[in-house]
């Protein structure tokens, strides 16, 4: 008995080029997302640790859709012939695709727990900085003759009230970056109710340290806007001070050295203390940041000190806010990430304690899966959250005391 076979012919050329485009896609794509989710539950890969927690922190939706899209490719390419690579990659890409979308899930859960009206279409439609103008852009203050300005993002005018306002300084590690990169919170709490002056200070150099002179810039900056309240239908005596890593670094410890008379705006008199102060993924203690160098923490922390904590140890100290806390300061939020490399989440809870011990009013809040500038992607998830936390903290009961 004879048996004829017919083996089934080699695939034609076409197919062999889409299992050979689906393969290298799927591959790359499988990679990235497999990266970024692992990286995102576990900081402490090397590499994976690094991009993980940011990128799948303000983008798990979309790294989802990338799963997604990589798991499809895996399964064309499976059906042209790479059956067993294709169940793979399809397999691992599904399971990275649910990794992402329960990051989502514990975020969306939070945001919610917080108030938010989530907008999804903010989520995938605006991720970056939003274009956004001022209503007004001033001149606080001109030391050594070079201008300092601030932009007022302001609701809409009513005669029977005032509004509250903060006072914003931007990140950037004391030595980068400007005024504008905080124009989409301003324009938001603008809308809901909230004054903004996002102001630009003195910025270090290498041979120019500004440890004696970014604080002080803030307390002029506060000082003006409560001398120019009734232009800007402000109320005076809610006018709070607050920043964004460095720029929340720097608010804290000129709030703080407000109240023990310590620091002085730049004509010379000691305004009040801020209603309230807010420090945004902040640097808690300088020399933590020079000790830990994550992400350029050391230099910047020499830059801003003009040197290193062995050499200045009483600059370092000095501007540090871990070393300001006492009775009667007034009272604080502090919102950080959980996977925060650089504003370490323990220092800032640590702060957070130590001011609760002594009677401070304070609030931490601790963002899911969030990395340092966690609002830097303005519709994502944890953005959409700290705004909200920022809009209570300014407008609800506790603002009023």
């Amino acid at each position: 008995m004879t048996t004829d076979r017919n083996p089934a012919p080699p695939p034609g050329r076409g197919v062999r080029v889409l299992r050979a485009v689906c393969a290298v896609l799927a591959s790359f794509l499988g990679f990235l997302v497999l990266a970024v989710v692992l990286g995102a539950y576990f900081p402490s890969i090397p590499k994976a640790g690094i991009i993980g927690p940011v990128l799948g922190g303000q983008y798990p939706f979309h790294i989802a859709l990338l799963a997604l899209v990589a798991a499809a490719l895996a399964l064309l390419a499976r059906r042209a012939g790479l059956v067993r690579w294709g169940r793979v990659v399809a397999g691992v890409t599904a399971m990275c695709a649910l990794g992402a979308l329960v990051i989502a899930g514990v975020q969306f859960q939070g945001a919610r727990a917080a108030g938010v009206d989530v907008s999804l279409g903010d989520v995938f439609g605006e991720l970056g900085y939003p274009e956004a103008e001022p209503d007004a852009t001033e001149t606080y203050a001109s030391p050594e003759g070079r201008p300092l300005r601030m932009d007022a993002y302001l609701p809409e005018r009513r005669a029977d009230r005032k509004v509250p306002a903060v006072v914003l300084a931007h990140a950037g590690g004391f030595h980068t970056f400007d005024k504008s990169d905080l124009r989409g919170t301003g324009r938001w709490l603008a809308d809901h109710g909230v004054a903004v002056f996002a102001v630009d200070y003195r910025l270090a150099a290498p041979d120019r340290p500004t440890w004696d002179k970014a604080p002080q810039d803030l307390v002029s900056a506060l000082d003006w806007v409560r001398k120019n309240a009734d232009a800007y239908g402000v109320d005076g005596a809610r006018v709070s001070l607050g920043g964004m890593s460095a720029g929340g670094t720097l608010a804290m410890n000129a709030s703080y050295r407000l109240g023990a008379g310590t620091i002085r705006a730049l004509d010379g008199t000691v305004p009040a203390p801020p209603a309230s102060v807010i420090g945004f993924y902040p640097g808690t203690d300088v020399t933590r940041m020079w000790e830990d160098d994550v992400t350029g923490t050391r230099r910047a922390a020499e830059m801003f000190t003009g040197g290193t904590p062995e050499r200045f140890p009483e600059r370092y100290r000095e501007v540090s806010p871990t070393a300001a806390v006492r009775a009667g300061l007034p009272r604080t939020l502090l919102v950080v990430g959980d996977r925060d490399r650089s504003a370490r989440p323990e220092t800032v809870t640590a702060l957070g304690d130590a001011l609760a011990e002594k009677g401070v009013d304070v609030e931490v809040r601790e963002l899911p899966f969030a990395e340092h500038a966690f609002d830097d992607v303005y519709g994502s998830l944890t953005s959409q959250t700290s705004r909200q936390i920022l809009l209570d903290f300014l407008t609800g009961p506790g603002a009023e005391g």
